[in-house]
């Protein structure tokens, strides 16, 4: 009993560590749902690929995992003179990069394994005005590089800050100018982008979980069978 309550009691930490102490909020994604990875494709194309590609996914695959036709994810997805064929990649070079931002963005293809969909989630939401030359911070991600690109949909977010033990720490975050989406559209659209991130974390993932259920009725028609199998050879030995 002791043993079991120690590793819930470590997970639980870890999962505020993880978070640079911050408690994560759930991501509501479902990679079945292809209209929201659609939207998350789109908000990734408009918002996130100008600095970060996703060079693991291709368009074409997009396409063929979302049964959509390959007209409409270049004409509603991808970046004008795009190919089906084509990676997800930045326009931007290395050099200007590492000159605007000190670093190369890093490529985003398997953040939401490296990171898990409810860090990308929270980390989305929590941006806020700050001094730093990005002229933002954010509280799971404390002096990071990226300014916060989704400001004008979100708003502007100021800390309140608070005692604890002798020292001032950030108690919450107060919406200080209101953005174009409402709170309940903001949130939609994080968790799409981030819906659709944890699919091309694993592509594969959908194709897995169609077939589980052909799995699953081979498994029960395989132990019904063992079942009917076994009285029939054992019914004469009693």
């Amino acid at each position: 009993m002791k043993k079991n309550l120690s590793i819930i009691l470590l997970l639980l930490s870890f999962n505020v560590f993880a978070s640079g102490g911050v408690e994560l909020q759930d991501a509501d994604v479902d990679v079945s749902d292809s209209g929201s990875i659609q939207r998350g494709a789109k908000h990734y194309v408009d918002y996130c690929l100008g600095c970060h590609s996703a060079k693991h996914i291709r368009y074409k695959r997009i396409a063929m995992d979302l049964g959509v036709e390959e007209n409409k994810i270049l004409d509603n997805i991808a970046p004008v003179g795009a190919g089906i064929y084509d990676q997800m990649n930045t326009a931007m070079n290395g050099h200007d990069s590492s000159k605007w931002f000190g670093t190369q963005p890093p490529d985003l293809s398997l953040i939401a394994r490296s990171r898990g969909a409810d860090w990308l989630y929270t980390y989305l939401k929590s941006f806020y005005k700050d001094d730093a030359p990005t002229g933002t911070n954010n509280l799971v991600f404390e002096d990071v590089g990226m300014p916060n690109v989704l400001w004008k949909l979100q708003g502007i977010q100021a800390p309140v800050y608070e005692t604890v033990d002798g020292r001032e720490v950030i108690g919450k975050l107060v919406m200080e100018k209101a953005g174009t989406l409402s709170e309940k559209e903001f949130d939609k659209f994080v968790t799409d982008l981030v819906n659709f991130l944890v699919y091309i974390g694993e592509p594969v993932q959908l194709e897995r979980q169609s077939m589980g259920k052909y799995v699953l009725f081979f498994l029960f028609m395989f132990i019904v069978i063992a079942y009917l199998l076994k009285r029939e050879y054992w019914k004469d030995v009693h």
